[in-house]
């Protein structure tokens, strides 16, 4: 809520009604030694008008530069009716939908997401959304553990170019309860996995390929699908869900497709936002469906045939017994998901498939030019959707931070991820011939500046 509507005299009364003497006695199980007198570094209070000036100011530090960046979270455009639909009460303030008979609005949106998710993953069975597109992955780790009963290592294999935060958070969140996560080999010429050189006698849990990778190339998701198939292992897949308007969706891959897709949903009508909050999106096959964590509504009708939508197979589980549940992180985002639902419907397939051709078009003239530079060529061979890894001859630090000094935020540097002094760039729709065109002069100047 926007302020705190409670007086001095409201809160001494409510103390009085429960027999307490003042706030401090409500959380007195709590040991001495634990509590704090106050947190450090955090300023006097201020009144609204205060706090209100502040947060403009800080508002203006972001400046409105062009992006570049992708590496997961991507600037598209968001038409206005997107969230002026999103932030009407009856979705802005809806909460979990536990009481079908007063929530039908809220459940009738999430199923029409479902539907739209599976419809883009061609998958059977679509969640309610996930936490976002990192501990997405965590949970269709342990997911593959339940629904792939017969592996007992719990290890899961990674294809080279799955985005390595996301490696990170899955290991933070399931490394604990026994699952161990291993890079699959690479081959250095296309940044995508060395055949060549697959393991035997991994007996692998499950294993992950995204697609387009975190370095932007495309893998050969049907060789790979039916690999991990002959290992007696499931197939997970991040994607990325504009992607999918051109490329071949999991449920396609190889002879009988992925197991599970997973994803970030925050391409789907949902500002970037430094940084969130963004979505989770899952999707999976009908015979996995009971190892599905999070919710899932379904459509059914009354006594009197009236068609309505309630969760289910939600186990209580979920919410009471956290070592029978099969997720610990038991939310969907339903603001972020309304969005995209709405992002979608606005859209439709026609529309999603124009966005994605012009950033891949857009992209491409972008790469076209900044490798006519010297100094800059690709790091790797092979097709590409939006997003590019570029090889430079120099530091790429010092040329991120001169291109911010023009007002543009020129890529991820991604040499740290990729041993060598490298690039990730990305256009999408929203940038013009004219953008592109001055970011190329930028780079060039900057590439020339920065030699001398």
């Amino acid at each position: 809520m926007p302020f705190i509507p409670h007086t001095e005299k409201d809160t001494r009364e409510m103390l009085e009604t429960i027999g307490a003497d003042s706030i401090a006695d409500l959380f007195d199980e709590i040991p001495r030694e634990l509590m704090i007198e106050q947190l450090a570094h955090v300023p006097e209070a201020m009144n609204e008008m205060e706090i209100a000036r502040l947060m403009r100011q800080r508002a203006k530090m972001d400046g409105s530069p062009m992006c570049f960046i992708g590496a997961g979270a991507y600037e598209h455009h968001i038409p206005t009716a997107v969230w002026d639909i999103a932030t009407r009460g009856e979705f802005y303030s809806a909460y979990t939908p536990y009481q079908a008979e007063a929530s039908q609005g809220t459940l009738q949106v999430i199923y029409e997401y479902q539907t739209m998710i599976t419809e883009l993953t061609g998958l059977d069975v679509s969640n309610a959304s996930l936490y976002d597109g990192a501990s997405a992955l965590a949970e269709a780790s342990l997911m593959a553990v339940r629904a792939n009963r017969r592996v007992k290592t719990g290890r899961i294999l990674l294809a080279p170019g799955v985005n390595p935060v996301y490696e990170q958070v899955a290991a933070a969140i399931a490394g604990a309860q026994g699952l161990a996560f291993e890079r699959l080999p690479q081959d250095a010429s296309t940044g995508n996995i060395d055949f060549s050189q697959l393991p035997e006698d991994k007996e692998p849990v499950a294993v992950v390929v995204q697609q387009p990778s975190f370095v932007g190339t495309l893998e050969d998701v049907d060789r790979l699908t039916d690999w991990a198939r002959a290992e007696g292992a499931l197939l997970i897949s991040i994607v990325n869900p504009t992607s999918l308007a051109l490329l071949k969706p999991p449920g396609q891959w190889g002879e009988e497709g992925a197991d599970i897709a997973i994803g970030e949903g925050q391409p789907l009508g949902v500002p970037m936002s430094s940084g969130g909050p963004y979505f989770g999106f899952m999707t999976c096959k009908q015979k996995h469906v009971r190892q599905m964590p999070g919710r899932i509504v379904g459509r059914t009708t009354d006594l009197d045939g009236n068609p309505g939508f309630a969760l289910t197979l939600q186990a209580r589980e979920q919410h009471i017994r956290r070592s029978k549940a099969t997720s610990n992180i038991c939310t969907n985002q339903g603001l972020m998901v309304t969005a995209a639902t709405i992002y979608m419907s606005l859209l439709g397939y026609e529309g999603l498939k124009s966005v994605a051709h012009t950033s891949q078009a857009n992209t491409t003239l972008l790469i076209d030019g900044l490798c006519g530079i010297e100094g800059v060529d690709r790091l790797y061979d092979g097709p590409f959707f939006h997003e590019v890894a570029l090889k430079l001859d120099r530091s790429v630090a010092p040329i991120l931070a001169a291109l911010a000094d023009r007002d543009i935020l020129g890529g991820l540097d991604i040499t740290s991820v990729v041993g060598t002094d490298a690039l990730l760039v990305c256009a999408t729709e929203t940038k013009t011939a004219a953008d592109i065109e001055a970011y190329v002069a930028a780079f060039a100047v900057v590439m020339s500046g920065d030699s001398a």
